[in-house]
């Protein structure tokens, strides 16, 4: 059965039990609520779990997932090129729980959400913009310098649709509990 790159959460929903449904969402934000019954494969581990998702292709296709759909967009595009088919859901988990479905959990409770990684880069570069601007202030001009550097990693970020920030923020302890759920 064949799928278009790009599903949304109208098409998806009564596909879902035909599909397998693959979070690349931080371990963290994948405990704070996913589709129903899906696998948690971090963005940042996707490459190592190659083999496994090309075997899960193999029964059902893959329905790629994160928070708004711009992550599982990336991922579902690089197993495309490593001859994975995938799709990825449009708009994510904000449009699926917008369409009134519900969020699974992994013990059936309800904890404390984790912020979206999107969310997580906005504050931390926010607040690495206002130290620099306060610590040049205060202390040193040069200081303000650190604006400067998060103002360049932010049109770096934009222009090669990658994020460094993320990638370090991924690995923070809080966005790790839950680690080594794979398909």
């Amino acid at each position: 059965m064949s799928v278009p790159t790009l599903l949304d959460v109208s098409q998806a929903q009564p596909r879902l039990s035909e599909l397998t449904v693959v979070d690349v969402r931080t371990p963290g934000e994948f405990a704070s609520g996913h589709l129903p019954d899906a696998v948690n494969v971090p963005l940042d581990r996707l490459t190592r779990s190659l083999p496994e998702l090309r075997r899960a292709a193999e029964s059902k296709p893959l329905l790629v997932v994160c928070a708004s759909g711009a992550r599982s967009t990336s991922a579902a595009d690089t197993l495309a090129s490593r001859g994975i088919p995938a799709s990825s859901l449009t708009g994510g988990t904000q449009a699926w729980t917008a369409e009134g479905h519900v969020l699974q959990h992994p013990d059936g409770s309800r904890k404390r959400a984790v912020w979206a990684m999107e969310r997580q880069v906005r504050f931390a570069a926010g607040v690495c913009v206002l130290l620099g601007l306060a610590l040049g202030l205060l202390l040193h001009p040069s200081l303000a310098l650190l604006s400067a550097a998060v103002g360049g990693g932010l049109v770096f970020s934009a222009l090669t649709n990658t994020c460094g920030m993320a990638v370090v923020l991924g690995r923070l302890p809080f966005n790790r509990r839950g680690a080594g759920i794979h398909p």
